[in-house]
């Protein structure tokens, strides 16, 4: 308090002018300040993680339950159908032993085609729209696939095990059916 005036004494000198140098060093104090608070919580909060792992584990039962819970995220997702698979459906084509495995999915009037191949994945969704994909695995693994314009997209990243896609459109969510590579 400026015991002149009763009022809070604000940082101002007598002309009512700050100085910019004292603001310039408060602010840089401020964020180194804030910068070592972060710095000590991430500390504490890793600290705390690793005691409550050691002295009160999560049980592998409810483990178990968070994830099947998880995996409900898309319980209203459309499934779309395999429609088409090279390996079923195709004749095979004498001399070709690496042939890539064509899939054709379909969900209402969207179609996706896929290419699976020892380097990745090559697709179109059609009609072309906008949309996101993104590669499933194993469970916490989602890889997210750019899509143009024209609805094309690829995945340098080959699938391991069993794989499916999920496409957003808009306020659609379209899941395919889990295949193996």
């Amino acid at each position: 308090m400026n015991e002149d005036d009763g009022f809070p004494y604000d940082g101002a000198d007598g002309d009512g002018d700050e100085s910019a140098d004292a603001l310039t060093e408060d602010a840089g104090t401020a964020d180194a300040l804030t910068e070592d608070a972060r710095m000590a919580d991430a500390l504490l909060e890793e600290e705390l993680r690793q005691a409550a792992a050691v002295l009160d584990p999560v049980p592998g039962f409810l483990r178990q339950l968070a994830v099947d819970a998880y995996a409900l995220r898309d319980l209203d997702a459309r499934i779309a159908e395999l429609t088409f698979d090279s390996l079923v459906d195709a004749l095979p084509v004498r001399g070709v032993t690496d042939a890539p495995r064509m899939l054709t999915f379909r969900a209402g009037a969207l179609t996706v085609d896929v290419e699976v191949t020892g380097d990745g994945l090559i697709g179109q969704v059609l009609p072309p729209n906008a949309a996101r994909i993104e590669v499933l695995g194993s469970p916490g693994t989602a890889r997210p696939v750019a899509v143009d314009t024209l609805g094309r997209f690829t995945s340098d990243d080959p699938p391991s095990g069993p794989f499916a896609l999920r496409l957003r459109t808009g306020s659609e969510v379209i899941v395919t059916e889990w295949l193996r590579a």
